[in-house]
């Protein structure tokens, strides 16, 4: 037996979380709904503007291993802090969640990272991102044992922005197929897709990339179309499996010939869209480890992303094995 269901790789930060309006991400030049990637001086500008606010640990994998952990599947995390405040909050946090995190912090400097997210009152949230410490994981960081035990590695492409991080993905997933394991990406974000769509292509077409999770923005994005059945109809030949949100119209997935349609969870208010869709990898990948249909993966996706957008911020407050039990779904 794998020691793992899923290993997951990504930056390890801090989120910092507040309530704001549309003039507010005018006045400070912030992009509506996209990752905007920023340095100190920056950061502590618009954290100095910042009102009332949650901290929290985040960073995308992170919180989908978090998720995956709650539905009571075993994860693994690697992803670089400094030893530093935050990096403490963001060990204690992950390690709270029962997720097994044993990469080396870093000593000194750059600091841990943090991401002041910013969201509106129609629940979308805008992100600005120090990477900080993040930018210092590389190959020497991989755990040999963990890369070749989980049964599906799990990385986001928020992650290729640093280059000594590509290298250690790649090792990752060379130990992971030599082992006869899974790779899987998310997308992350269209501004992200536009920075290394030849390389994500070359991931997927290459066979280091099995599964890919994306929203319909990053998919058009990737095959630079405004068509969403003409992305769909080209990223089926390019991996095998692909798992795309729609937002209130839920997800589709596709294997080779076979498409499912997904709804998506009916919920009370939308809060906060902040860790959507790496909630719904987190329920798609612990049905996939657990061998359940792709119809089941896209429901338990699809239940854990309508459960962490009724909440501020990106980590689930509820039991997800217990909502799944509750819907009929584990």
């Amino acid at each position: 037996m794998p020691d793992y269901d899923v290993l997951c790789i990504g930056n390890a930060i801090v989120d910092i979380i507040a309530q704001c309006d549309e003039e507010f991400l005018e006045t400070n030049g912030i992009i509506k709904g996209a990752m905007n990637l920023i340095d100190t001086q920056r950061a502590e500008l618009l954290y100095s503007r910042m009102g009332p606010a949650i901290e929290a640990s985040g960073g995308s994998a992170g919180n989908t291993a978090a998720g995956i952990a709650s539905f009571g599947g075993r994860a693994a995390f690697f992803g670089k802090v400094s030893n530093d405040p935050l990096g403490e909050i963001y060990t204690h946090d992950i390690h709270a969640q029962g997720v097994a995190f044993d990469t080396r912090p870093l000593k000194g400097e750059p600091p841990t990272a943090r991401s002041m997210i910013f969201v509106t009152r129609d629940g979308e949230r805008s992100m600005n991102t120090y990477l900080g410490a993040c930018v210092e994981l590389g190959p020497e960081d991989v755990e040999a044992d963990k890369a070749s035990s989980a049964k599906v590695t799990y990385f986001e492409g928020y992650l290729w922005d640093p280059p000594r991080a590509k290298e250690a993905i790649r090792q990752t997933a060379r130990l992971a197929h030599a082992a006869g394991r899974e790779v899987s990406m998310t997308l992350s974000d269209s501004f992200c897709v536009d920075r290394y769509r030849d390389e994500f292509l070359e991931l997927m077409r290459s066979g280091t990339v099995d599964i890919v999770f994306a929203n319909s923005h990053e998919i058009k994005s990737l095959y630079q179309t405004s068509s969403f059945d003409e992305a769909l109809a080209q990223i089926r030949g390019d991996c095998r499996i692909a798992a795309v949100t729609r937002s209130e119209k839920g997800s589709v997935i596709v294997r080779g010939d076979e498409t499912v349609v997904i709804k998506a969870t009916a919920i009370k208010e939308l809060v906060d869209t902040t860790g959507a869709g790496d909630l719904y990898a987190a329920g798609f990948l612990h049905g996939y480890t657990q061998s359940r249909d792709l119809k089941t993966c896209g429901d338990l996706g699809s239940l854990a992303a309508g459960l962490v957008i009724q909440q501020i911020g990106p980590r689930p407050r509820q039991n997800l094995r217990r909502e799944a039990e509750q819907a009929g779904l584990i």
